[in-house]
């Protein structure tokens, strides 16, 4: 079956993700035994999930459709089955608002539309505004889930999972009461062991953050909460530019989670994705996606982010800033194994093709795809044997196909990026636009 939902079928629609195949889909499928064009790698085994919205009301913002996760299962060489199922969070049926009757946030009430990762043997659906909800990789929602009742705040939908030791890094924000931002570390068994709050001057919007071996580093930049919009315009996103407040990278020792954050002035800009950090013996490098300006009058989308680097002297405090490169692009994904560590590629999502970054020189390499069909994020799934590198693996990811109002999980070999798939996995539905997603390996 092929979902034909078009934007009419919403009261209200006309904004671009009501529209095309940024609109919803009506249908919770299981197909299996998917058609595959080409061969499927014989060691590729487990589960690729992503999340999206999938609204089933007209909403005011892209960010506030109820959230669905996409998946499919990869087994000896077949694609098993594919699944789509909304995440049934506690106001998925019954809307108890976002504050408590004490005027405290109701963190189990959310939409859990951003991303999907793995941690410690659970499976989490995030949005950055309430606790995580954990579902099975058969996409059912077993409930919020609070780390053994340990945290009692919002979850980034960007946590960090240190690739040594295991640990998994991740902040809440949210709070329109000082601390704004709070700090968190769940070790390798998922055990929250830090909770520290952050000072920053006002609530703003902080989406992403980086890890590197040593440090973790906030950005405290200039998208801050407005009170009016949030009183007012309820759905729309309730932050916009403030030209006052000004940016800063925040940089915090994971030797010492309490103790001092230390502050780098930088100039204003937005970043929604960080690509990676590291370090080395004395500064530290994050790469990401820079928005010069964003929201300044609306919660729109009419600006381009392009990759930068920004690179911080830790013994003089200088900040030196740089753009790396001038394509427009987002939702940058690295090799997982070296989040943290110097990563040579990013690949990043483009108008009708991913861009491979070398984060090293600036120089790019494209997967073009054919006419009107569009790709989603790209995750990196490394080869089960060879080299531990970042060219041994595949890059899975949906595309849209516009000719046949359909979409196919297409995976690429990184060893000639630009080359043809080597395999393409026909869904039975339309993947709507959505965020971002992991692969699972089991």
């Amino acid at each position: 079956m092929t979902d034909t939902t078009e934007p009419s079928a919403l009261p209200g629609t006309g904004q671009f993700f009501q529209r095309g195949n940024y609109a919803p889909v009506a249908d919770e499928l299981t197909a299996f035994d998917l058609p595959v064009e080409g061969t499927i790698p014989a060691d590729l085994e487990g589960w690729y999930l992503r999340n999206g919205p999938n609204p089933r009301q007209a909403t005011a913002h892209w960010f506030a459709g109820d959230g669905m996760i996409h998946g499919v299962r990869i087994e000896n060489g077949r694609a098993a089955w594919y699944r789509n199922r909304w995440v049934r969070t506690e106001s998925f049926e019954h809307d108890f608002g976002v504050y408590n009757a004490d005027g405290s946030r109701n963190l189990h009430s959310s939409v859990a539309n951003t991303h999907v990762v793995n941690h410690a043997g659970k499976t989490l659906a995030l949005v950055e505004s309430s606790l995580p909800y954990e579902i099975t990789n058969d996409l059912q929602t077993v409930g919020a889930y609070d780390f053994g009742g340990k945290l009692a705040d919002s979850m980034t939908a960007h946590p960090k999972i240190c690739p040594t030791t295991g640990e998994l890094h991740f902040f809440g924000y949210g709070s329109i009461a000082a601390p704004h931002v709070t700090y968190h570390r769940a070790d390798a068994n998922g055990e929250l062991t830090v909770n520290r709050p952050i000072d920053v001057k006002a609530l703003t919007m902080m989406h992403d953050f980086a890890m590197t071996s040593g440090h973790v580093v906030f950005m405290d930049l200039p998208i801050v909460f407005d009170l009016d919009i949030a009183m007012n315009n309820p759905g729309d996103m309730p932050y916009r530019w403030n030209d006052d407040y000004g940016a800063r990278l925040g940089v915090l020792r994971r030797d010492d989670p309490y103790g001092e954050v230390r502050w780098f002035e930088i100039d204003p800009c937005y970043v929604f994705h960080v690509a990676n950090a590291y370090e080395t013996e004395s500064t530290l490098v994050l790469q990401a996606v820079r928005y010069p300006e964003l929201w300044r009058n609306t919660g729109g989308f009419d600006a381009q982010g392009a990759m930068w680097t920004w690179t911080v002297d830790l013994a003089t405090g200088k900040v030196t800033e740089g753009q790396l490169d001038d394509r427009g692009v987002e939702f940058p994904r690295i090799d997982d194994r070296l989040a943290g560590l110097p990563a040579r590629y990013s690949v990043s999502v483009a108008d009708h093709r991913l861009v491979r970054h070398d984060l090293t020189t600036g120089a790019a390499v494209e997967h073009v795809f054919g006419g009107a069909d569009g790709p989603g994020e790209a995750v990196f799934v490394p080869a089960a044997s060879g080299p531990a590198d970042e060219s041994n693996g595949w890059y899975l990811g949906y595309v849209y196909d516009a000719e046949r109002n359909g979409s196919d999980l297409v995976i690429l070999d990184a060893a000639d990026f630009a080359a043809r798939p080597v395999a393409k996995i026909t869904l039975p539905q339309r993947v709507p636009y959505g965020f971002h997603g992991n692969w699972i390996a089991g």
